[in-house]
């Protein structure tokens, strides 16, 4: 039988990895972006676990508002990155730095 205690220690897991990740590479733009990707849904499975356990749907309504979110999010940062690339021909993120006025 899968409890709650579960849920909990998979969204904490999958938390910490993309912490690590983002704590770990911190010059690929494609890769912070996943690990803020994974941060959203390890928040997300934890609502569901929750919602489930209470009984209570809020929690999963609350999801979708939170999927909608992450998939603005990647497409507009997919599409800077795209535009970056274009005009440095790279996306590292150390040439971001460059682009203060």
């Amino acid at each position: 039988m899968i409890t709650l205690a579960h849920f909990l220690v998979l969204g904490a897991l999958l938390f910490c990895i993309a912490v690590a990740g983002i704590f770990i590479n911190r010059k690929n733009v494609i890769v912070l972006l996943m690990c803020i990707e994974l941060m959203l849904l390890a928040v997300n499975t934890n609502f569901v676990a929750f919602s489930r356990y209470l009984g209570d749907a809020a929690g999963q309504v609350f999801v979708f508002f939170i999927l909608t979110v992450a998939a603005a999010e990647a497409a507009i940062g997919l599409a800077i990155l795209v535009v970056l690339f274009r005009n440095r021909a790279t996306i590292d993120v150390t040439g971001i730095d460059r682009l203060k006025g």
